[in-house]
């Protein structure tokens, strides 16, 4: 009995060193230099807190109201007064941000956090709050830099989110549901997460550290206090549920390419390689004598392209882009869509059973012809055929709306940048071409229109 005791006792000693061993591979160093102190990440959190801020927008959005309303005679029928000014209500939203560059008051955040924000407030750690600029955004990645005039500010140096390895322990910093700056923590859960339709480039860190509603735009830090992610979204099966352990963050790779080109232009001038792209499925895998289902397989070529231009032909399956293998199309289009333009790449890719290696130049997407509508009731919007480096160029036929100036009457009768108009009076369009004479020869108009993934009709006169 005194030996299985013993032998009990040497086994516990034994996990308990092997615990103490793993534990201090992966904290600082300073956790266990003193047996009187106990483990903490409070000495990180004192110098990353400063530099994570709170942001709070405030925006003027119209109400909306019957269009009947601006028929003459249905007012007089049913004796309703003139329509004064546009009736307006004001909304507000909580988010947070990082501060990225010190020097230069920059903070990152998401887009989603200041969108059609009217007034951008900042508040720090210290109490001070100023009044943000914006910088430039990208709504294709969610990411946002905004500029405040503050000095004596805390920066978060950036790491190599390239190195991030899952099981790798992160801090959640952020504003959640506005109760002010807290600390949640966790480890990274998956790394890559893409085509989950929650922007049009993603390549997620997945994580288990909480992000409810307000972290948006925070910082996800490891365990030296080096930002490695932005954090951007939630998965909940239903918006009555909050946060279940499944969060993701934006990369801080990305998040230093997008903020590289926002800073020099204010804006993202996007790389295009010019192919449309096809994920293999099993099927086309046995087709094309494959023995996996990685790359994505070319199905159409734009001519002079820079694909067009390196020779790559329909049927070519592209396995890599300078060396770094692809999973699928989505992986092959948010890395081309994070390229600096004129950059040369590699393309390997597999032409009918034999590997081959190509160099092509990505250029600039050329945006396509945009144009203001005819219609009284659109004036204020600009419209244009589906530019090539929108998620939605090759899945949905139709014509974007790509600008709506405040108080305008396209605002007022309900249209959004970013809508896709696939209809007029229950004609399809596909184009410009075909949108043009439809608004042009028609008093009232009913539009088709995919939105956020959603359909919905709108009724103009």
């Amino acid at each position: 009995m005194m030996m299985t005791n013993l032998k009990k006792i040497f086994i516990s000693l034994a996990c308990l060193g092997l615990l103490i061993q793993v534990a201090s591979a992966a904290l600082p160093l300073d956790w266990f230099a003193n047996e009187s102190k106990m483990p903490t990440l409070a000495p990180m959190l004192d110098q990353s807190k400063p530099a994570v801020v709170n942001i709070a927008t405030r925006s003027h959005v119209p109400v909306q109201y019957n269009p009947l309303l601006n028929d003459p005679f249905f007012r007089r029928f049913f004796n309703i007064p003139q329509q004064q000014q546009p009736q307006k209500r004001t909304t507000q939203s909580l988010g947070s941000g990082v501060i990225f560059d010190a020097k230069q008051g920059l903070v990152l955040t998401n887009n989603h956090v200041i969108q059609r924000a009217d007034e951008i407030t900042v508040s720090l750690t210290d109490g001070r709050s100023f009044q943000a600029e914006l910088v430039g955004s990208d709504p294709e990645t969610d990411v946002a830099l905004i500029k405040i005039p503050a000095e004596q500010l805390t920066a978060l140096p950036l790491a190599d989110s390239d190195q991030l390895r899952v099981g790798d322990f992160v801090v959640a910093i952020g504003n959640p549901f506005g109760l002010g700056q807290t600390v949640t923590s966790g480890i990274v859960s998956a790394l890559g997460r893409s085509g989950l339709g929650i922007e049009g480039y993603e390549n997620f860190i997945q994580t288990d550290a909480s992000i409810n509603p307000g972290n948006s735009g925070g910082a996800l830090v490891n365990l030296r206090g080096e930002l490695v992610g932005i954090n951007t979204a939630i998965f909940s099966p239903n918006q009555r549920v909050g946060n279940i352990g499944i969060g993701f963050a934006i990369p801080s790779n990305m998040v230093r390419q997008i903020s590289d080109q926002l800073i020099k232009y204010g804006e993202v001038k996007r790389a295009y390689l010019g192919v449309q792209m096809q994920d293999i499925t099993p099927d086309l895998a046995k087709a094309f004598n494959l023995d996996s289902n990685n790359g994505a397989v070319v199905t159409r070529v734009q001519k002079g392209s820079a694909a067009d231009d390196a020779g790559v032909k329909v049927g070519d399956i592209i396995t890599a882009v300078d060396n770094t293998r692809l999973s699928n199309a989505d992986n092959l289009r948010n890395t081309i869509g994070l390229l600096m333009v004129d950059q040369t790449i590699a393309l390997d890719i597999l032409r009918e059973g034999e590997q081959k290696t190509l160099k092509a130049t990505v250029k600039e997407v050329q945006k396509p012809v945009v144009e203001p509508s005819a219609h009284p009731r659109l004036s204020g919007a600009t419209f244009g055929d589906i530019e090539a480096s929108s998620p939605q160029y090759g899945k949905v036929a139709g014509v974007m709306v790509y600008s709506v100036k405040h108080d305008s009457p396209a605002q007022y009768s309900g249209l959004r940048p970013e809508d896709i108009i696939t209809s007029v009076n229950k004609q399809a369009v596909s184009s410009l071409e075909d949108f043009k004479p439809l608004v042009q020869n028609n008093r009232t108009l009913l539009l088709n229109i995919t939105r956020d993934k959603q359909t919905l009709y709108l009724f103009i006169r």
